[in-house]
């Protein structure tokens, strides 16, 4: 079980945090090899730098359904009854789960028919479809997560939502509680 907790919690961070460390080790190595006279540079790294941020961009998608980090409008929710908030937000989990899902399902036939072609990426000579299937990957994992929302949500209606200004607050005392944590407590 502490496994899937922690899939759950940190599965596509851990993810983009990997995508982005190579991008950087990549495009450094490559900034170096440029100054070193007589050793070619890279041929491959700038498309794999951009493989792995579009990797990273679909990945992203499901973890800031799962943060409750999409864009929305708060404001204009907190003036709302908790009730209605609430309705709302479920409305809202399940119209992202129907263009999820309608996404997913398309990103099947893409994938497919690039798969079928054969083609592969001009300087690494990757397949293609390795690359469409993290839009596939994608737009499954935030079904997966816009499903896991509506049931919080339906579980934890009867509790008290905090406003916009309230969890903004909440947050930022979590991140000062953690970052102070990481000096070994000192302020």
């Amino acid at each position: 079980m502490k496994i899937i907790k922690w899939l759950d919690e940190h599965f596509e961070e851990y993810l983009m945090v990997l995508f982005l460390v190579l991008i950087t080790c990549v495009m450094m190595l490559q900034v170096v090899i440029r100054k070193i006279p007589f050793i070619p540079s890279f041929t491959w790294a700038e498309e794999f730098c951009r493989f792995m941020w579009i990797m990273s961009v679909f990945i992203s998608l499901p973890y800031t359904i799962r943060k409750s980090n999409m864009l929305r409008v708060s404001v204009l929710m907190d003036l709302l009854p908790q009730v209605v908030h609430k309705v709302v937000n479920i409305l809202v989990d399940v119209i992202n789960l129907f263009c999820m899902a309608v996404l997913a399902y398309n990103s099947v036939g893409v994938t497919t028919k690039i798969a079928a072609s054969g083609e592969t990426s001009p300087a690494m000579l990757w397949p293609m479809w390795i690359i469409y299937a993290f839009m596939l990957i994608g737009f499954a994992l935030a079904s997966v997560r816009c499903v896991q929302q509506i049931v919080l949500h339906i579980q934890h209606f009867d509790e008290k939502e905090l406003s916009a200004i309230e969890q903004t607050m909440a947050d930022a005392a979590e991140e000062a509680a953690a970052a102070g944590a990481g000096e070994g407590g000192k302020a």
